[in-house]
């Protein structure tokens, strides 16, 4: 029997007493909008019971490898998923599943099944929201504080325009929900750059 309210408490707990302050973006805040993310489209995408429960799961444990490293934090989560989930109920056969999910994620997206795909889209929901601006701005600052990438304001803008022409949501209740405001984003950062 799987303890999910078990595994979500001790993830989160880890998460916000070990996760750096230099990750302004990759935080307990993001997992949480990743993890409502899913179930809104889980709902409208039809799925539920154990494939719900998988992908919940998926959700919080799908950025948990940065408590270990930022490049390649998606296979270090996986290696995370086979240390703790076994204790918490999950067979070997979920946590395939869950890691294929986490895999998914690594840019540039790669999902196949339609639990990769919810995943895939509720990680980048945010391209399609009101709060785009903030969120991706917390991302430059992040990778300023860890000296990620050295980029200027005008290069972010110019990033964040190619992401956005190349980036697709896989599902199509994301599409529906998060399309046009996308694209209002890209015509705005479009219009940005050419100023």
């Amino acid at each position: 029997m799987i303890d999910f309210e078990g595994t979500k408490n001790f993830i989160l707990d880890k998460l916000t007493s070990e996760l750096r302050p230099e990750l302004q973006y990759h935080n307990i805040e993001h997992t949480l909008d990743v993890l409502e993310s899913a179930e809104r489209l889980a709902a409208l995408e039809n799925q539920n019971g154990h494939n719900l429960l998988l992908l919940r799961t998926a959700a919080l444990f799908h950025d948990s490898g940065m408590l270990i490293c930022y490049t390649d934090h998606e296979e270090a989560s996986t290696e995370l998923t086979k240390k703790y989930l076994p204790e918490f109920g999950y067979s070997e056969q979920d946590i395939n599943v869950i890691n294929k999910m986490i895999l998914s994620t690594k840019l540039p997206q790669s999902a196949t099944t339609s639990l990769e795909k919810i995943l895939c889209d509720a990680d980048l929901d945010y391209l399609g929201r009101d709060d785009f601006y903030m969120i991706a701005h917390r991302l430059l600052f992040e990778w300023k504080r860890l000296n990620v990438h050295k980029t200027t304001l005008s290069e972010w803008y110019r990033l964040q325009m190619d992401f956005l022409t190349h980036h697709g949501y896989y599902t199509r209740s994301a599409r529906t929900l998060r399309q046009e405001i996308k694209d209002i984003h890209l015509a705005e950062i479009r219009e940005l750059i050419k100023q």
